[in-house]
């Protein structure tokens, strides 16, 4: 069987987005950054006994395709009684934590995304220029 992936690479308020499931955060090839995006997210059920994988990928993610990557992560238990505490995530194009203010509500947090941020790091550090070229078939 051949899985076929494409991408949806939506424009939002200037901003263009990558939007990937929480399995793709395995495979950097669906996420390396030849069309020029600003943010990838990644929508997931990632438990946690493997946190500390979610937060590596994620930081990968971001360092190696010079954008936000943002992951939202579920919570609660699963039917089979795996746990899922959140830990939803955004770096910037340096692997940083973005989070910027917790709000009293756990669950609740707010990023601010500098588009400048991403723009001069990208101009200062040019190596998407070298990011090779291929194609998925």
């Amino acid at each position: 069987m051949t899985a076929v992936h494409s991408l949806l690479l939506p424009t939002i308020w200037g901003w263009k987005f990558n939007l990937q499931i929480c399995y793709d955060l395995r495979f950097p090839v669906f996420a390396r950054n030849t069309q020029d995006y600003d943010v990838i997210i990644f929508v997931a059920n990632w438990p946690v006994p493997r946190v500390n994988a979610w937060d590596a990928l994620l930081k990968a993610r971001a360092i190696e395709n010079m954008c936000y990557a943002i992951g939202v992560n579920r919570t609660g238990v699963d039917g089979s009684g795996m746990d899922y505490n959140g830990h939803s995530q955004v770096y910037n194009v340096l692997g940083e934590e973005s989070i910027e203010h917790p709000w009293e509500n756990q669950n609740m947090k707010t990023v601010l995304l500098k588009k400048e941020h991403i723009l001069k790091l990208r101009t200062k550090l040019r190596f998407l220029e070298d990011r090779d070229s291929f194609t998925l078939i």
